[in-house]
C-alpha cells in the first residue's frame, strides 16, 4: 500500500477513532491528569521484559535510523529505543524534546491496525509528547529525507523554547 492510500484510510477512520477514544474505548489508561511539564512519564511496568525482547529483534529499517540517533550522536539528543510509555512501546523516544518517532511497516496499513495506532498516538499525545511517523521503506531507501525531517523538528523546537541552536556532532 503506497502512502496516497494510506493517507485516505486515516483520513476515513479519524472520526470513528475520536469518538473511540473521547468514549474510553481502551479504558485502560487514563492520562488525563498528566501535563506536558511532568519529567517522568508513567509505564506499565509489565512491559520492559518485552521491550528488551523488542530491542533484540529489531527491524532493518529500526537498525538503521537507530545507527544515526544512539549514543547522543543526533545533534546531542539521547534517544531510547523500544521505550515503554503509559500501555505502549515507542520505536524510538527523546526525553528532552518529549518526542516519538514511530516506523511503520505492512502491518500498521490494516484497516484495524492504523485505528489502532491512531488512538495509540492520541493517548501519548495528551501526555505531552509528539509524533514523527515514517514508512518503513522511507528509513530504508531515503534515510536523508528522514533525518532532514528530525532535524526540522529539533530546530522548531529549540526555537520555540528558546534553547541555542545545536547542530550535526
Amino acid at each position: 500500500m503506497d502512502f496516497t492510500k494510506f493517507s485516505l484510510i486515516l483520513k476515513s477512520l479519524q472520526s470513528t477513532f475520536e469518538s473511540k477514544v473521547l468514549k474510553g474505548a481502551r479504558g485502560d489508561f487514563k492520562p488525563h491528569f498528566l501535563n506536558c511539564s511532568m519529567q517522568f512519564l508513567p509505564y506499565n511496568k509489565n512491559l520492559k521484559d518485552f521491550s528488551r525482547e523488542l530491542r533484540s529483534h529489531s527491524t532493518l529499517a529500526e537498525i538503521l535510523l537507530w545507527q544515526k540517533l544512539r549514543a547522543s550522536q543526533f545533534r546531542g539528543y539521547s534517544f531510547n529505543r523500544q521505550k515503554p510509555l503509559g500501555n505502549y512501546i515507542v520505536d524510538f523516544y527523546c526525553r528532552k524534546l518529549n518526542l516519538v518517532i514511530e516506523i511503520d511497516g505492512d502491518s500498521h496499513f490494516y484497516e484495524e491496525t492504523v485505528v489502532e495506532d491512531l488512538e495509540r498516538q492520541r493517548i501519548l499525545e495528551s501526555m505531552g509528547l509528539s509524533f514523527l511517523r515514517f514508512l518503513d521503506i522511507e528509513v530504508k531507501k531515503s534515510m536523508p529525507l528522514v533525518l532532514r525531517e528530525i532535524d526540522s523538528f529539533i530546530d522548531d523546537w529549540e526555537l520555540r523554547n528558546r534553547v541555542d541552536k545545536t547542530s550535526f556532532l
